[in-house]
């Protein structure tokens, strides 16, 4: 059993701790998510396998990256933080260490598509949002911008390491390092997690009463589906999950997918290409985390309209960067960037505004789901684009186009009375 008890710092607040660890969880488990990007190019070469093919596997990596997340939610509630995450970190090792012997496309989409998409998923930003809710009373929406940032600053370590391994050992070597990175997270969750401030006597963190702990188990799939149903009565919830199916579509799944590629394209190296990456998720966390301090300050549907306005401006400038190779792409890096998943910080504000913030991060996991659809959809729907007609223009600017729609839908949210909450057992 996982029963050792670190000692309780008298100054620092124990809060500050666990979502520290979580900033490393969620790192690596968006950089383990982020792989695929830097092997398409490889599994062409060795397995003569078409991008529309591996960007199929892909989709279902993403598309189970966002659909796990309300049940992971659920799942937390029901078997506590550190068993839930270590079990996952685990599962994730196992999985990526294993692709290493595929030879079949039907390989690839089990162990990257399955295996992987269902593990990240465990690992993504709802935990960031269930660790903010538990453990801050105050200072809530900086917590979420600094664990969200925790995606981007996982492209930022893993991307560029992983490219000159791909290309200087081979892509093997690359599954090996993200599964060597998971595995080595295990003990340091086992010994440093806690589930809630109760469990060390401690109130959340800005508050004076220490909150006891729900008492009873809770299903977690009737927990989810109930969250799900109160969603799909609320016009809120589809304006929430329509802005952020497009945020996954113009993030995740178009650019972190296929933006090597894309530069390949071009000429630009694979290496080259992923420390473009690197900068742009420099910048996210410089930019979602300040979304989260302006989160806790302004208005989030204005927030949500300027960041979606603005990346639909970069996605449009994108296909004309690269007539300036790397210099136009630094640019684009940068100004994307410090809006990467801005995104996220507001949104999870807006879903505890209209459902509750006890139901907040049950609810964004579902508004998450969303997300990775739309991501999955432009992963398979570039890579299709980029097969039928030798490049990636289309995809890039109707991407611009989707993001400015969705700056329009940002201001309509919550502008009714708050919906009924869901039903917590």
């Amino acid at each position: 059993m996982l029963s050792s008890t670190p000692p309780v710092p008298t100054r620092l607040h124990y809060g500050w701790i666990v979502a520290g660890l979580t900033f490393l969880v969620l790192l690596v488990g968006a950089g383990v998510r982020a792989t695929p990007g830097v092997l398409i190019v490889p599994w062409e070469r060795e397995f003569g396998w078409s991008t529309a093919t591996i960007s199929g596997g892909i989709a279902l990596n993403i598309f189970l990256y966002g659909m796990i997340g309300p049940f992971a939610v659920a799942i937390i509630e029901r078997f506590g933080l550190r068993r839930s995450v270590c079990t996952t970190l685990v599962v994730l090792a196992v999985g990526t260490a294993a692709t290493v012997l595929m030879r079949e496309v039907w390989q690839m989409v089990l162990l990257w598509g399955l295996v992987v998409g269902a593990g990240t998923g465990m690992v993504a930003n709802v935990l960031g949002a269930t660790i903010a809710a538990r453990w801050f009373g105050r200072h809530r929406g900086l917590v979420v911008g600094l664990l969200t940032a925790s995606a981007a600053t996982g492209q930022l370590v893993f991307l560029p390491v992983l490219a000159h391994l791909a290309e200087g050992q081979g892509w093997r070597s690359v599954a090996l390092t993200v599964a060597l990175a998971a595995l080595a997270l295990v003990p340091l969750v086992a010994w440093l997690m806690r589930d809630r401030p109760s469990d060390l006597g401690l109130p959340r963190f800005g508050e004076t009463t220490v909150q006891p702990a729900p008492k009873g188990g809770i299903n977690p799939a009737r927990r989810a589906l109930q969250g799900l149903a109160t969603g799909l009565r609320s016009r809120d919830f589809w304006l929430l999950s329509g802005t952020f199916f497009i945020c996954g579509a113009s993030t995740n799944g178009l650019i972190g997918t296929h933006l090597i590629p894309a530069c390949i394209d071009r000429g630009i190296p694979a290496v080259t290409a992923a420390g473009v990456l690197a900068l742009m998720g420099l910048c996210d966390l410089v930019g979602t985390t300040a979304s989260g301090w302006l989160t806790d300050r302004y208005d989030p549907r204005r927030l949500l309209a300027w960041y979606y306005g603005l990346r639909g401006l970069s996605l449009m400038f994108l296909p004309y960067s690269f007539d300036f190779s790397v210099y136009g792409l630094s640019l684009f890096a940068v100004f994307y960037g410090l809006d990467w998943i801005a995104t996220v910080p507001p949104t999870v504000s807006l879903a505890g505004k209209v459902f509750g913030e006890e139901n907040a991060a049950l609810m964004f996991g579902w508004i998450a789901a969303a997300h990775q659809i739309g991501a999955a959809s432009a992963a398979w729907a570039a890579g299709a684009v980029r097969t039928g007609t030798g490049d990636y223009f289309s995809a890039f600017v109707s991407a611009g186009l989707l993001c400015i729609a969705a700056a329009m839908m940002a201001l309509f949210v919550g502008t009714r009375p708050r919906e009924p909450v869901p039903v917590a057992a």
